[in-house]
């Protein structure tokens, strides 16, 4: 049975040791974003969402008043910047948010301990390791003796420099990720439990040791999903890790496989406080991931665009049918503006027909939805949808009738919904995944009606995995490419498979730090 986010949880805090701090001073904070160094999208201040004081604390329902992690600390939340996915950060915008948190723990400080929320795949334009600069000017605000524990995702990535700046570290071990808001517990868990120990107050005794190592091996998402062997076997071993005597905390990351950098590759730590047990557990956990590099395959069948789309369209094809075009998922990283698909679909001749639902989610195109929105519902439109910031394909030259306009969406703003023969497209002022049910459903559009809904996704998440009657992973052009190949990667390490595939075996030997300090 597959492991769900319902069978997570966080085990109470251990009592409160003689000469462990009763109640720390914790400041809380971070950048969090997942970006597209091959994405022609820049995120700028439009693509976060910020949130400081009481809107940060409130973010994380185990720091609800009452909770037990709440009141076993003085939290004390600065602030947090959070982005969809997208293209690489723009240097004006990381810096001040960089700039902002450092000058309010200055202000805020001194910390006994400090919770950063960072995704780990954040590119920033004319930088190779943005978390890493990240973690050393929080690190130097903070000073050497404030205890860090970070939560990352999975698809991050973890170098050397960024982890002398950590003293925890956690991500997630789901993918899709129903256990995030669990993995930020248990990184805050580690926290508290390191700062209530016996060694609270000797900083160097209550920072646990930490085993690293890289696997040069960098996979996409949607070939290494826990649904699926070998990540379902890998992953279950990082949980039996974290239970070893000796150990405090395991954990594996795939890595980002979007961003031409150095760090991008896989890796492992494992901290604890025996360091024969993190070092052999750190080594056995990413010789099993590099045993198993070549085993891994796709999330679901795979094909074309143009061949996904002839099995949706068969007489006996189940309904409805799903097609995720993955090349452009903007939970990837990809502009979301990308035409390929759409123009396909109003090429097709066997799309003309209005008796049949194709659902197309989506475009993003702020002109092009002004331009419906003021024509009205009932309109005829021939408007040039999409292709202003992904330029690999020109505007989809769309000839339709609006038949839906909703404002005031939260993410999407103001979305229309043009109708052509078959096809439904769905069209929003700013970039929005299409994960649920009701995102179709607020535009006057039931999904489970549908004969075929293409998804600008990866591997489908729950409530679309659930509404699939059959789905096909379209290998699709863009920021985000399955086929890793193609995107030409020229800065990664020497040695990354399947990039560099000279059949010799890497040193998988982790490393032993404490702290910033030297290898031990």
């Amino acid at each position: 049975m597959r492991t769900t986010a319902a069978d997570k949880w966080s085990p109470p805090l251990p009592p409160l040791e003689a000469g462990g701090l009763g109640r720390p001073r914790i400041g809380m904070g971070g950048v969090s974003i997942e970006s597209s160094t091959f994405s022609a999208h820049i995120s700028g201040w439009e693509a976060f969402r910020m949130r400081t004081g009481d809107d940060l604390l409130e973010y994380y329902p185990f720091l609800a008043a009452g909770q037990e992690r709440r009141e076993a600390a003085e939290w004390v939340p600065l602030l947090h910047g959070r982005s969809l996915p997208g293209g690489a950060v723009d240097p004006g915008v990381y810096r001040n948010m960089r700039d902002q948190l450092v000058s309010m723990i200055r202000n805020e400080g001194p910390f006994d301990g400090f919770f950063l929320d960072i995704h780990g795949a954040m590119s920033v334009v004319g930088m190779t390791d943005a978390e890493a600069d990240l973690g050393g000017a929080i690190r130097e605000a903070l000073g050497p003796d404030t205890l860090v524990s970070a939560s990352m995702d999975l698809h991050g990535n973890v170098s050397a420099d960024l982890l002398r700046h950590l003293d925890l570290v956690t991500c997630y071990r789901m993918a899709p990720h129903e256990d995030t808001c669990n993995t930020k517990e248990r990184a805050v868990h580690n926290l508290l439990v390191r700062l209530r120990s016996a060694a609270g107050s000797d900083v160097e005794a209550r920072r646990p040791l930490k085993a690293w190592v890289q696997v040069p091996v960098l996979l996409p998402g949607e070939k290494t999903s826990t649904r699926l062997e070998p990540a379902r076997s890998i992953y279950a071993a990082v949980e039996d890790v974290e239970a070893r005597a000796g150990v405090l905390d395991a954990a594996l990351w795939v890595g980002y496989a979007w961003a031409d950098e150095p760090r991008c590759q896989a890796a492992v730590v494992v901290t604890g406080d025996d360091a024969e047990v993190v070092r052999d557990s750190a080594a056995e956990l990413a010789q099993s991931y590099w045993n198993a590099r070549a085993d891994f395959a796709f999330v679901g069948p795979t094909d074309s665009f143009g061949g996904a789309l002839d099995q949706a369209l068969r007489p006996n094809a189940a309904r409805p049918f799903l097609i995720s075009d993955s090349g452009d998922n903007p939970t990837a990283g990809g502009s979301g503006d990308a035409t390929a698909t759409l123009r396909a679909l109003l090429a097709d001749q066997r799309l003309k027909d209005p008796g049949r639902l194709v659902i197309h989610a989506s475009i993003f195109d702020p002109e092009a939805v002004a331009a419906a929105a003021r024509a009205g519902v009932g309109a005829d439109v021939v408007l040039a949808v999409g292709g202003r910031v992904d330029r690999m394909f020109p505007p989809a030259a769309v000839r339709a009738v609006v038949s839906a306009v909703v404002a005031g969406d939260p993410v999407a703003g103001t979305q229309v919904v043009l109708r052509s023969g078959s096809v439904a497209a769905i069209v929003t002022e700013r970039r929005k995944p299409f994960h649920r049910l009701q995102d179709f459903r607020d535009l006057g559009l039931d999904p489970e009606e549908a004969d075929v809904v293409i998804v600008k996704i990866g591997y489908l998440e729950p409530e679309l995995f659930e509404l699939a009657g059959d789905w096909v992973l379209a290998l699709t052009p863009g920021g985000v490419d399955q086929d890793l190949l193609r995107l030409r990667h020229r800065n990664l390490a020497p040695g990354v498979w399947p990039f560099d595939n000279d059949g010799t075996s890497p040193d998988l030997t982790p490393s032993i730090t404490r702290g910033n300090h030297a290898e031990l």
